[in-house]
């Protein structure tokens, strides 16, 4: 008889409504495995579409996995009351859902956000007498003391300190896409024999089949005969862009330009600091889809992110997962527990905010002849093939479950 996993998020989201998260990834892999897949997600999700429906449930099969769609609050901003107040009406869902009608659990993995889901996924542990795996990709409340302005005072803080140690004590598994999490727990829970590492996986069919970019946006946007240093996503205050940008000023008159593919709260306040150098190019937003298209039109890839103590437990990023396949060398600008880019040894990480640093490294990677460069960014695709498809993930995340 097979087994069965719910996959329970808030923000869980597949390919058919434009954004596929790493819960349908690992979903149609475990079904490819034998494992019976179960997703209970909501309809508020800032960063992808969602269905329309108007009863509080809806249920829908999606490639096989069987998906329950939770109604509730809509809202835009990152750290508004709106997210708080669908965080907590999801969780009221969840309490409500008739779950009786679903396959039993074998386990239940409660990926965060939100982080309250925890509680109902030791509700569910007890009353199915399954395992709990509590799987972490951001870490709260650490996320909002550090780019929130939150106090480790604050009431809501040491609410969600609560919360989190409770899932970390009751759960069966900790899983994290970060590489060194371990440390953080030891840190809350003085134990890490259950926690483990399984990251951000890379999606061999979005990449494989690129779409194209318009002749119109390569013409407009990409400038030829130059060596293009690319920057491709949000631009934002925790994007940390300003120290690539102070050195794109100060180095004009070379054969070097600088590409900025995306949108962001900070956007139009950089298009007029920097609109008059003609060294830099803000290019808008392009589809998940045309990703690799661009970055194949570009010399150098960066990535940056501000200095903060939640680095030290490392990153998994989507975005170094979209370089390295692009087979181009990386420099990130990244002061943390560094892996993946020194791994595949397929770039450089310079410490962050340090503007000297970053141009030396921008220096000596224009430096390099094209070929040179190219053996660079070829490692970070093969890297990535050989440790980061889903089905070699997913085969590590159904070892450690035990299923």
């Amino acid at each position: 008889m097979s087994k069965t996993i719910w996959y329970v998020s808030k923000y869980a989201s597949p390919a058919k409504y434009g954004f596929a998260s790493r819960h349908f990834y690992f979903c149609k892999e475990f079904q490819k495995k034998g494992i019976n897949t179960v997703i209970i997600t909501s309809d508020s999700n800032h960063t992808a579409s969602v269905p329309l429906f108007d009863d509080n449930y809806q249920h829908e099969t999606i490639d096989g996995i069987k998906t329950i769609w939770c109604k509730c609050i809509r809202y835009n901003g990152t750290f508004s009351i709106k997210r708080i107040l669908s965080w907590l009406q999801f969780e009221f869902r969840l309490l409500k859902l008739k779950d009786k009608i679903l396959p039993r659990p074998d386990a239940i993995i409660v990926s965060s956000l939100s982080l309250f889901t925890i509680l109902n996924g030791i509700r569910l542990k007890r009353k199915y007498k399954c395992k709990l795996v509590f799987e972490i990709r951001d870490i709260w409340p650490l996320t909002l003391t550090s780019f929130g302005h939150f106090s480790n005072s604050n009431p809501v803080i040491n609410f969600l300190g609560w919360v989190e140690k409770a899932g970390y004590r009751k759960s069966d598994l900790i899983i994290g896409t970060m590489p060194n999490l371990e440390e953080h727990v030891q840190k809350q829970i003085g134990e890490v024999d259950k926690c483990f590492s399984i990251p951000q996986g890379v999606d061999l069919e979005l990449f494989s089949n690129p779409e194209p970019l318009s002749r119109e946006y390569i013409s407009k946007y990409i400038p030829k005969n130059k060596i293009i240093v690319c920057y491709a996503g949000s631009i934002g205050i925790t994007n940390a862009l300003d120290t690539l940008l102070e050195v794109a000023t100060s180095m004009q008159n070379i054969e070097i330009h600088f590409l900025f593919v995306g949108n962001g709260d900070l956007k139009e306040k950089y298009i007029k600091e920097y609109n008059s150098y003609s060294n830099i190019t803000f290019a808008p937003r392009i589809k998940k889809e045309q990703v690799q298209s661009l970055l194949k039109e570009c010399d150098i890839l960066y990535d940056s992110v501000n200095k903060s103590k939640l680095y030290d437990y490392g990153l998994s990023r989507n975005k170094w997962i979209d370089y390295m396949y692009s087979e181009k060398p990386i420099i990130a600008s990244f002061s943390g527990f560094k892996s993946m880019v020194n791994e595949a040894n397929c770039g450089v990480f310079v410490e962050a905010e340090n503007q000297e640093m970053l141009h030396q490294a921008i220096n000596e990677m224009a430096d390099l002849n094209k070929e040179e460069r190219d053996k660079i960014g070829k490692k970070g695709r093969a890297w990535l093939l050989k440790y980061r498809t889903f089905d070699i993930l997913a085969d590590r995340y159904l070892k450690i479950i035990d299923l």
